[in-house]
Formats: C-alpha cells, structure tokens, sequence
C-alpha cells in the first residue's frame, strides 16, 4: 500500500511540475493578449470576439475530442497537443515580431483559434487520466492542488504579462509558452498513464455501434441514468452564460469603471488568481470534507455576489472590487474542483474522457453567444451593469439547484 501511495504521488509530481510550467505560460499569453487588446482598442467587443476565437474550437472540436482520446494513448495525445500549442504560440511570435509588435486583430483571431485546437484534446485526456492515476478517495485532494497550480500560474502571469507588455516586448511572453510547452511535454516522458479498461457495457455498445457518434451517445447515457448529475450539468451550461462573459471584463472594469492601468489591471488578476490559490488549499486538506453538491450550490451565490456587489461599486472603489475579485476566486477555485470531482467519482474511467469534452462543449455554446451579446451590452450600457447582471443570474441559478429535489437526492448518495 504504501509503495502505490509513493507511486501516484511521484507519477503527479512530475506531472505537475511540467503543468506549473506550461499553465503559467499559457496564462501569460492569454494575460499579455488580453492587456494588449484593452489598451489598443479599449473595447468589450473586440475583447470578447478575442474570447469567441479561443472557445470555437472547443466548440466545434470539443464534442468529438472526448471520443477520440478515450480512444487513443493519452500520454502521446497531451504531449502532442501541448507542442502543436507551442507552435501555434511561435508563429504567433514571429508575426509580432516581424510587425515591430503590431498585428492585424484579424489574423489575432485566428491564431488564437488555431492555438486553442490543442487545448480541446489536451484537459480532456489530462482530466480523464487522473481517475486512473489517484486513489478514489484522493481525488479531491488531487483537484485542490490542480487548482492551486493554475492559481499559482494566475497570480505570477498577469504580474509577468503586464511587465513584458508595458516594459519589454510580447514575443518574449509568447517564446516564454513555447518554453513551457517543451517543459510540460518533457514531464510526461517520464510517466506512465494506463488507458482504460473498456467495461462489458462499452465493448458492447462498440459491437453494436462501430460509428463514431454513437459512442457520444454510450457517454451522455451514463449521465441520463443520473438525474441529478444530469441537471448539474444542465445548470453549469446556464451558469457560463454569466460566468464566461463576465471573467472576459475584468479588465475592462479597471480601465473603464475604476479609471486603471496596466498594473491596475494586473493587480486585479492577481488578487483572482490567490483567491484561487486559497481555494485550492482548502480543498487539498484533509479535513476539507462537505457534501460536494451542495458545496456547488453554495459557491454559485457566493461568486453571483461578488460580481454583483462589483457592477454596484463607486469609482473610488477600486480596492473593494479587488477584495471581492480575491473571494470570487475561492469560490470559483472550490466550484470547479469539486464539480470535477463530482463527475470523476460518479461515472466510469472509460467514458471520462467523452464526459469532459461534451461538458466543456456545452458550457461553451452558450457562453459564444452571450460573449456577443456582453461585448455590445457593455459598451453601449456600461460594463458594470454587465457584472451586476451576471452576479444575479448566478445567484438565481445557486437557489434554483440548491431546491431541485433530483439533486438534493443525488447529493445523498
């Protein structure tokens, strides 16, 4: 027992190391783009078609990633896709550079589309794959220190981002990614993660159904026999529409609401990204025991609060809104670590990989849309009343599953 609990452990060590690395780098890029964007253009449009682009390809891709890499080795499949993301990254360097640190929004776009391709194969194989790396009763510990990992990357990253952009140049945050992938890939070399074994049912259904989306449908099956989890899933897709927009206009609301800058901007993120540190700390200790659907519940009023209780701040409240940024980020911390481990423990290690990917594309449906909707409602409103806005909804959404009684029955068992 004791050698299996030194080996999964060593097996995330190295895991995590090559993660620290490329989550902060990939935080970097997305901080230095975001910076970039809002002293340029100073638009919510423009920053949330930035957005649009980097979610499309979960969007089209992400229903059909899941099956593939339940399919496929998901050691090569991560490792693959961290260095098509560090190409991507590249060539992105070399079009600033070659552009004095000027490019074209349009090609922008793209390219952050075309970067995103690697994410949709890359967190489905990496979520699917811990269940079969951790013990069962490790799981929530494993996503408190994952989302310590990338709260330790979102505190350093926008700090780094706003450095290189107001001082020095963005290709270097952009070759910085490059050198995070590398690292990330290099980890996983040294790592052994099993695929599944395919149950009885899967292997059936596979007879039966030799075409590719009838296996999404062996997935979303798993999650009808669950009502509760399956109205969970239902609520999380309502609840991007106002988380994703919203998190897209952080830096906006500096700049706009609280008359910012680029440190301004920074400071904002960082206070989020150790509010996320925080949660994951406490999720990582042991005595960190609740029931995990309520704790759900209970995290969307929380964060609806802290977006509310923003769009209602004055001009001179700057410090307040980094004070609820900073709780915000607890409770999105806790949201997300443990929905994940809601559906790791609930479901088969073969289908995971199905699961996440149809999650993140559904979640993502909704947010492409109200993203443009967000992005004409704050500059013609104002970008307050966005976050007042959204803050309600989630708070509507946290009381409205707390009192579903399919997921107060789910939440006993």
């Amino acid at each position: 027992m004791e050698n299996n609990e030194n080996g999964w452990r060593r097996t995330f060590a190295f895991i995590w190391t090559g993660q620290l690395f490329s989550t902060l780098s990939s935080s970097m890029v997305s901080f230095a783009v975001i910076f970039w964007l809002s002293i340029k253009t100073g638009s919510a449009e423009v920053l949330a078609f930035a957005t649009i682009a980097s979610l499309l390809p979960h969007l089209v891709l992400g229903l059909f990633t899941g099956v593939l890499v339940d399919r496929w080795n998901r050691k090569r499949t991560m490792i693959i896709a961290d260095l098509y993301i560090a190409l991507m990254t590249l060539v992105m360097a070399v079009i600033f550079q070659m552009g004095h640190g000027e490019v074209s929004i349009g090609i922008l776009y793209a390219l952050l589309a075309l970067r995103s391709i690697g994410s949709a194969f890359h967190m489905p194989a990496l979520e699917a794959s811990i269940p079969l790396l951790a013990p069962k009763e490790k799981l929530m510990k494993v996503a408190g220190v994952n989302n310590m990992i990338f709260s330790m990357s979102s505190i350093a990253a926008p700090a780094l981002a706003a450095l290189f952009v107001a001082n020095l140049n963005i290709v270097w945050v952009l070759l910085f990614d490059v050198f995070g992938a590398a690292i990330a890939s290099a980890s996983l070399l040294f790592v052994k993660i099993p695929n599944p074994e395919k149950s009885a049912v899967v292997h059936k259904e596979r007879e039966e159904f030799k075409r590719f989306f009838r296996e999404l449908g062996v997935a979303l099956h798993e999650i009808r026999l669950r009502p509760g989890l399956m109205w969970m899933f239902i609520f999380t897709v309502f609840a991007s529409l106002a988380m994703v927009p919203v998190s897209t206009l952080f830096p906006l609301m500096t700049i706009d609401h609280f008359s910012g800058d680029t440190y301004m901007m920074s400071v904002v993120e960082v206070a989020w990204g150790v509010g996320m540190l925080a949660g994951g700390g406490l999720m990582s200790l042991e005595r960190f025991k609740f029931n995990k659907v309520m704790l759900i519940n209970a995290m969307y009023i929380i964060l609806g609060l802290t977006f509310t209780l923003s769009g209602f701040l004055p001009v001179k409240g700057y410090h307040y809104f980094v004070v609820f940024t900073f709780i915000g980020g607890i409770s999105g911390a806790i949201f997300w670590g443990a929905f994940s481990v809601v559906l790791q423990s609930s479901l088969d290690s073969s289908v995971l990989g199905r699961i996440f990917s149809i999650h993140n594309s559904l979640i993502m449906i909704p947010a492409m849309f109200s993203l443009m909707a967000t992005g004409f409602i704050a500059d013609s409103i104002g970008v307050a009343n966005a976050f007042i806005f959204g803050g309600i909804m989630l708070v509507l959404i946290g009381i409205i599953s707390g009192l579903m009684p399919q997921i107060r029955e789910f939440s006993k068992s």
